[in-house]
């Protein structure tokens, strides 16, 4: 008997028609989207929300670089540049990385614990929905909220909104209030589905699945979701502080009526730096699956992955005010905050010493999966090592606030997450859909990005070291600024090109495809042992697994797992 036929056998249900291939009108495709608490579209809808904004932001992200080519440009007036930048880093944070966090993580959890859904199906789809509604109502401040001359104005305070920006005297009309009442919405969705995501692992693995078995994705949204929980009540609760602030006179962060405008930077940090591990952790959990795969060995190290993981969420929350050595802390709160930024590089290593030692000796297969998740590595190394330089406080007061700290901030977010995030799309999307994605739109999409991405980011630590001050509109000539600006945005523009063959790869493969088949890249875990793509209940009978490696198991009978845990 095949392996093929075990699976079959064991797992599979009939094979569904293809999102958007059901019988029946248009209405009616929109209808069962729009009521859908089926776990899997919901992932699609929160990736696919997620796809939209990311190209608003990226556009808006390009004029901020065309801005910055020359001296004295003139492209945009400087409250819209204020505007673009708002917007894109608010953007980016909570309407690209975070639904796409959480869509990845809804469409494979439970195909991975052998669940049927979610714990909360509809609490899901609450959580989807209060999210869009939360986006949708940040960029309709452009059209209805009245600024200083009544005309429709989005909000300019930065995504970090630091006070007193964001009092009246300095934000009139209600820009602000877009802004706060959006990121409070979103956090309520953020936690309703980290919630759900606990309730999920915890209550509704398959029977032999122990949490020694779990497959390391699962474990890293495991600790990502309680992340959630811990990190965003204090960003809600100073959002709530603020509307105090603005509309009842509470002056918790007005200096003048005995307030404290750090105390805002306290708790949007308290929030904001584990708020990276909160994107960085499903990063991690996508390269984690993937390297084994194409590497073709087990992961190394298995337990100390995970000891790493609960210890990089654990100090993740004490190391915040490391964005503060320059608000006048005491010199015990700088050395405690540096030590702290220090010692978070400890377990990172570990990650990555244990997904190079996974590749050594491997038999390596090259395909646009594992070629991402190199590129994640190489760079995520980059940006911890630019961490650690600006984790030591007399070093980090020469360079705060200057392109160093962009560059920094990019190599994290880009090079590492949404790079982690590219190889999980070309992964996954033939489970999902049952289609190979193009090999060649793939590899234009791959290395346009990855030049784009080294050549904007790259010259901004030079300009950074320089002095060239982060969020200005325009700058002087001959301050030796000018290439770098124009290196950087020659860089936008690469990276703008693999994003739109990236989409294009997207379309094309859903119709023009090659057929993926269950079981593409001869993987291990639980989400390859249903068909491609996956019955609306995932699994005929529900899976009963022995090892880490289930599909391992029943692939090769005569050497499994099992007999060696």
């Amino acid at each position: 008997m095949s392996s093929e036929t075990i699976i079959d056998d064991n797992f599979k249900a009939p094979p569904p028609e293809r999102v958007g291939e059901e019988s029946g009108s248009l209405t009616r495709i929109v209808q069962e989207l729009v009521f859908t608490v089926d776990h899997k579209k919901l992932g699609l809808l929160y990736i696919g929300s997620g796809l939209l904004f990311f190209v608003v932001a990226g556009l808006m992200a390009t004029m901020i670089r065309l801005q910055l080519f020359f001296p004295h440009h003139e492209l945009l007036t400087p409250d819209v540049f204020n505007r673009f930048f708002t917007m894109h880093g608010t953007t980016m944070i909570f309407f690209v990385a975070m639904p796409w966090v959480f869509g990845f993580a809804n469409y494979l959890v439970p195909l991975m614990i052998g669940a049927r859904d979610m714990a909360f199906p509809r609490l899901n789809a609450f959580g989807f929905w209060v999210f869009l509604f939360s986006g949708i109502f940040l960029f309709s401040s452009y059209l209805t909220a009245p600024g200083l001359y009544d005309a429709g104005s989005a909000p300019d305070v930065g995504w970090f909104a630091y006070s007193p920006l964001t009092s009246k005297a300095f934000s009139r009309g209600h820009s602000t209030d877009y802004w706060t009442l959006s990121l409070l919405m979103s956090g309520i969705s953020s936690i309703a589905t980290a919630i759900n995501l606990i309730v999920t692992i915890v209550c509704l693995r398959c029977k032999g699945m122990t949490l020694g078995r779990m497959p390391l994705f699962v474990w890293l949204i495991l600790v990502m979701a309680f992340l959630v929980v811990i990190a965003m009540p204090p960003f809600s609760a100073c959002q709530i502080m603020l509307c105090l602030d603005r509309y009842l006179g509470a002056a918790f962060f007005d200096t003048q009526a005995g307030g404290s405008a750090v105390l805002w930077q306290h708790f949007f940090w308290i929030f904001g730096h584990p708020e990276v591990y909160i994107l960085v952790l499903p990063a991690f959990a996508i390269a984690s699956e993937v390297i084994p795969v194409f590497s073709r060995k087990p992961i190394f190290g298995y337990p100390i992955m995970v000891a790493a993981t609960v210890m990089i969420a654990f100090i993740s929350t004490a190391v915040w005010a490391h964005h503060m050595f320059t608000v006048g802390m005491t010199s015990v709160g700088n050395t405690f905050f540096a030590i702290s930024t220090l010692v978070i590089a400890v377990p990172t290593g570990i990650k990555i010493f244990n997904w190079l030692a996974t590749m050594y000796g491997g038999k390596i297969r090259f395909d646009l999966p594992m070629m991402f998740c190199i590129g994640f590595l190489f760079q995520f190394l980059i940006a911890g090592l630019t961490g650690v330089m600006l984790g030591v406080a007399p070093l980090d007061w020469q360079l705060s606030d200057s392109y160093f700290i962009v560059a920094h901030f990019h190599y994290v977010i880009v090079g590492g997450i949404v790079f982690c995030i590219f190889a999980g799309f070309y992964y996954w999307y033939p489970k999902v859909f049952g289609r190979m994605m193009n090999v060649k739109l793939g590899h234009w999409h791959f290395w346009l990005f990855l030049i784009g991405f080294h050549l904007t980011f790259d010259p901004q630590h030079v300009s950074g070291v320089l002095g060239m001050p982060r969020r200005i509109f325009t700058y002087e000539a001959g301050r030796g600024w000018e290439i770098w600006n124009q290196i950087s945005t020659i860089g936008v523009l690469f990276q703008g090109a693999g994003v739109l063959f990236f989409v294009t790869n997207l379309i094309y493969s859903y119709f023009k495809g090659k057929k993926a088949g269950d079981d593409p890249w001869d993987a291990w875990t639980l989400e390859w042992a249903t068909t491609s793509p996956p019955a609306e209940y995932n699994f005929e009978k529900l899976p009963e697994v022995k090892s880490r490696r289930p599909l391992w198991d029943l692939k090769h009978p005569e050497d499994p797992d099992w007999k060696f845990e």
